[in-house]
């Protein structure tokens, strides 16, 4: 509620506070009272702006603390239908023309780039041009946006409502977002946001309604455009629609790419996608894709545009409201198709609370900055801009450094809430004190404080409003664990309905489905403790204190869980030098010139980033024994997985294997991708089934290492490994592992 010097400005008469509040519930509603005219409550709304909005401080410990505003502190003050009916005055970017979307679409479809396409499918297909001109506009058709600002109103006045019911706070980082204001009057802007929900294809916009910056057009994927009704309002508030599976269809490349070119090359609107491509079910980063990044950045290259903004964003959640969804969908339950029904099926979830926010909006980054000394742009002078032309080696490996950055920036913008922490402690316990005993209340809130420091010394952001906060996000999290008698244990929902036992596969996966909700919040915290985590375990294996033989390890773990943890590339020599820097500030180590000297104090740090990374080693040497001893040397996607779930399944119930996180699809695809970077594992181009073919032996010897790390087998060997890192070959010897 607003000071009640506000409504004094309106009624000087009235002194009584009870008189006030009655005269406060009256304006902020959509019914009114005698005595308040509309005159007033409009002029009430229009002045909200002179009056302080509440904030909140974050990130104890950082060297520069940020402000962040609470933007449905005052929404709750306010009428939904005067917050969707307000002026919107936007500055848009100062070169853009004032055009239409037909307008937009009309130069798309004229552009001599596209007129060269189709002329070249004409000859390759024997058809008219004619014929694949008329294909193409049916594709942007199916594509294109049509913002209209009446759409966006409506948008912002349902998801205003939505969203109070939903969250408790929707916390702005207000820097950021005066900086994105600045810079979309100046160049061309890309919000490129992380995804680990739906909403987040909502909030941004609404956020930028919320104070008049120009609202984004949106990439999103086809399958929300045939949600009957929705998909025609959300592609009039700015969305625009990709096909998933585009193959190699040259004349749907060629639509997209002229038309997210168009966009960026004349400004007409900021442009937001998702770099990572798709919804992270892990609640991690997921490998950068490349596609509309190249696509975005090709208007530079070509010296069409003087400069590119990027503006990375980095949403960060106290609960998510897919989060059940998503760990079945990593246990192979399909996720439910896109549509309307199941829009208003899922209303249940507006009578959850799914606590608070933060939407941080990261520095601008020049693309022309960024590329300095990196690429030659001079190659694009030597055929005209108009035509198609496949990008240089060069190219295509700045995009992927710029790429791998934004995500990398993501990260370090996000904020780590209390739950985290405790998902990284209560995973660490072995699972039936999990499921049966329960952790110990007092030793599990102790231990979070001792994490909480360690997060501060990593130079995490974290999101600690108050002392009571870890027994206030426990109960937040009720679907996860309950909190009870002095104990935490995990909540495994079964059908209350069914009278049948559970077969001991069924209980399984149950557990699973619990433990992998659990997995996907320890995920958001993953990025402060992955560097110093896999030195930690460098050390631990190699029992060396020689800087060399423990870079060496470093680079290997470090290309091995490239697609499990985003590393930029080129960069391995500053990820262990910020790994050493950390591990000293920590007191976990003493570092020299030569050496890294493990120290007494810092054996508790060492033993829990070392736990942390456990459940990974355990899954890639799972699934390396599951290819070395399967007797298949051609397999399919299709085949893999679910062979891979039943192999870990009947481990877990013989006690032999103890994370039910090699359980998780997403893990079982990244250890393929894992090993196809490694050559260990090629996949059939001819194939029409995702077929791959393994090298048996080159995966043996990538899992002999990782055993020797899971085992610590006492073993005298020498060995020279080669693996591909980042477009150069490495080669490293590891002697003496005691």
């Amino acid at each position: 509620m607003f000071p009640p010097k506000i409504f004094r400005h309106f009624f000087p008469h009235q002194t009584n506070s009870r008189s006030l509040k009655t005269l406060a519930i009256a304006l902020n509603s959509a019914r009114g009272v005698r005595g308040v005219t509309w005159e007033q409550r409009v002029e009430y709304y229009n002045m909200r702006e002179e009056f302080p909005k509440p904030r909140h401080t974050i990130g104890p410990g950082l060297k520069d603390e940020e402000e962040f505003t609470d933007i449905l502190e005052e929404r709750r003050c306010t009428t939904d239908l005067g917050y969707a009916l307000r002026t919107f005055n936007p500055q848009p970017y100062k070169g853009a023309p004032s055009s239409s979307t037909s307008d937009l679409k009309k130069a798309v479809l004229e552009s001599q780039y596209l007129r060269y396409i189709a002329k070249e499918i004409a000859l390759e297909t024997g058809s008219s041009v004619e014929k694949v001109r008329q294909e193409a506009r049916g594709i942007l058709e199916e594509m294109s946006h049509n913002l209209q600002l009446g759409f966006i109103r409506l948008m912002a006045y349902t998801v205003n409502k939505v969203f109070k019911r939903l969250f408790r706070s929707i916390y702005v980082n207000m820097e950021g977002l005066n900086m994105l204001q600045q810079a979309i009057q100046e160049s061309p802007v890309i919000l490129m946001p992380n995804h680990r929900s739906y909403v987040d294809f909502l909030i941004v916009s609404f956020i930028l309604f919320t104070y008049d910056i120009p609202i984004p057009v949106i990439a999103a994927g086809i399958p929300l455009a045939s949600m009957k009704v929705v998909g025609e309002i959300l592609r009039r508030s700015g969305a625009f629609f990709i096909r998933r599976a585009i193959g190699s269809d040259k004349l749907y490349w060629a639509v997209l790419s002229e038309y997210v070119r168009t966009i960026v090359r004349t400004g007409c609107a900021p442009l937001e996608f998702y770099v990572e491509g798709f919804r992270s079910r892990t609640l991690k980063s997921v490998v950068p894709k490349l596609g509309m990044m190249d696509m975005v950045l090709e208007p530079y290259f070509k010296g069409e545009v003087f400069d590119i903004t990027l503006v990375p964003i980095s949403i960060s959640y106290d609960r998510v409201v897919e989060e059940s969804l998503l760990a079945l969908e990593l246990l192979g339950v399909p996720k439910p198709k896109e549509s309307t029904t199941g829009l208003f099926k899922a209303s249940r979830v507006l009578q959850e609370d799914y606590g608070c926010m933060h939407v941080n909006f990261g520095r601008p980054l020049s693309v022309r900055q960024l590329c300095e000394g990196k690429i030659n742009r001079s190659e694009y002078n030597l055929i005209p801009r108009d035509l198609p032309q496949r990008p240089s080696t060069e190219i295509q490996d700045c995009v992927n450094w710029v790429a791998h950055l934004i995500v990398r920036t993501q990260e370090e913008g996000s904020l780590i809430s209390p739950w985290s922490l405790m998902a990284c402690l209560l995973l660490q316990a072995p699972i039936t004190t999990l499921t049966e005993e329960g952790l110990q209340w007092h030793g599990l809130t102790e231990k979070t404080l001792w994490l909480r420091k360690l997060v501060l010394d990593f130079r995490g952001r974290l999101n600690w409003p108050d002392s009571d906060v870890m027994s206030s996000t426990v109960a937040l999290h009720h679907s996860i664990v309950h909190h009870k008698a002095g104990r935490v244990c995990l909540v495994q929902d079964g059908d209350p309905a069914s009278q049948d036992p559970l077969s001991p596969e069924e209980g399984v996966m149950r557990t699973a489905a619990a433990v992998l909700m659990l997995v996907s919040y320890r995920n958001q915290a993953l990025h402060v403790f992955v560097r110093p985590g896999i030195l930690a375990t460098a050390i631990h294996i190699t029992k060396s204190t020689q800087k060399d033989e423990l870079f060496s390890f470093f680079c290997f773990l470090r290309d091995v869980f490239a697609n499990e943890f985003i590393f930029i590339p080129g960069r391995a020599s500053q990820d262990f030098a910020e790994a050493c820097s950390l591990l000293q500030k920590c007191g976990a180590v003493h570092m020299s010139e030569q050496e890294v000297t493990v120290l007494e104090t810092g054996l508790e740090v060492l033993s829990f980033l070392q736990k942390l990374l456990q459940p990974f080693l355990d899954s890639y040497q799972l699934i390396f024994r599951y290819l070395c001893e399967n007797g298949a040397h051609v397999f399919t996607e299709k085949q893999f997985l679910p062979a891979v779930q039943n192999l870990a399944t009947k481990l877990i119930l013989s006690g032999d294997l103890h994370t039910f996180e090699v359980l998780s699809s997403d893990t079982q695809k990244n250890v393929l991708s894992a090993l196809r970077r490694l050559e260990a594992v090629t996949k059939l181009r001819a194939s029409q089934q995702n077929e791959y073919k393994v090298n048996k032996a080159a995966v043996r010897r990538t899992g002999d290492i990782l055993c020797k790390i899971i085992c610590d087998i006492p073993v005298k060997i020498k060995l020279l490994f080669c693996v591909r890192l980042e477009n150069f070959v490495l080669f490293f010897t590891l002697l003496s592992l005691k």
